[in-house]
């Protein structure tokens, strides 16, 4: 293990630099290295392709001092391809951890408005660092993450100043040996904007596909709602 060493897992199955994911664990990356770290990025869809592949990303964890996941919220829980991936990581990693394991950090982000639908899959990342053998840096939580687009958050304006404090606090924690402090978490979970504006420009961007899909027209519709099925 080498203890400068910092590795994002980025969990959506989005391309490259298009994910909010990303944008969130890449911006932690940057802010690791200006404290001397070591910074690499491993894709789910890529790790998971081939046992290559996989074996490869396993030597990147052995030899990771913090290991940070992005991901989206599916539902209320983490995307079939992480949990597969972090199955794989505890099942060649002893539990417990000892007082001078890598860091594990998590950062969930969804797209209700409010943070707190991140609870379970955060929970899911806790229980995995302890039988994966990993110190628990603690997890940040982000509502309303289809504001960043994928934007990097530098490109996203004020409304991603409470993410970039959040992930400074962060960055230092880590640096300095010690989990998220509670004004970390707290910062994260700030709105980055008011939930009534947030669904309202949802909303228009959804009328807005269905127009360039052809299907404006239907978004009404109620194909089942007389108790029918669809034939295949």
């Amino acid at each position: 293990m080498n203890d400068r060493t910092a590795l994002l897992l980025v969990g959506s199955a989005k391309p490259a630099g298009a994910s909010t994911s990303e944008a969130l664990g890449g911006y932690l990356l940057d802010r690791l290295a200006a404290h001397g770290y070591r910074t690499e990025t491993a894709h789910v869809h890529r790790v998971l392709r081939s046992e290559n592949r996989t074996a490869a990303f396993l030597e990147q964890v052995a030899g990771a001092g913090i290991f940070v996941l992005a991901a989206p919220l599916y539902v209320d829980g983490l995307p079939y391809l992480v949990v597969r991936a972090l199955e794989i990581i505890a099942a060649q990693r002893p539990g417990q951890p000892a007082a001078d394991a890598p860091w594990f950090l998590a950062i969930a982000n969804c797209g209700f408005p409010e943070a707190h639908h991140n609870r379970t899959a955060l929970a899911i990342c806790h229980e995995f660092a302890a039988e994966a053998g990993f110190r628990w840096a603690g997890g940040l939580a982000l509502g309303g993450g289809g504001a960043l687009a994928g934007r990097p958050l530098a490109q996203a304006g004020g409304m991603a100043r409470h993410a970039i404090r959040a992930l400074d606090l962060a960055a230092e924690s880590l640096a300095a040996g010690q989990p998220l402090p509670e004004e970390a978490i707290a910062a994260m979970e700030q709105p980055m904007m008011p939930a009534r504006l947030y669904t309202l420009v949802g909303g228009l961007g959804w009328r807005m596909q269905a127009l360039r899909n052809g299907a404006f027209l239907r978004l009404g519709a109620t194909p089942l709602a007389d108790g029918s099925e669809v034939s295949g």
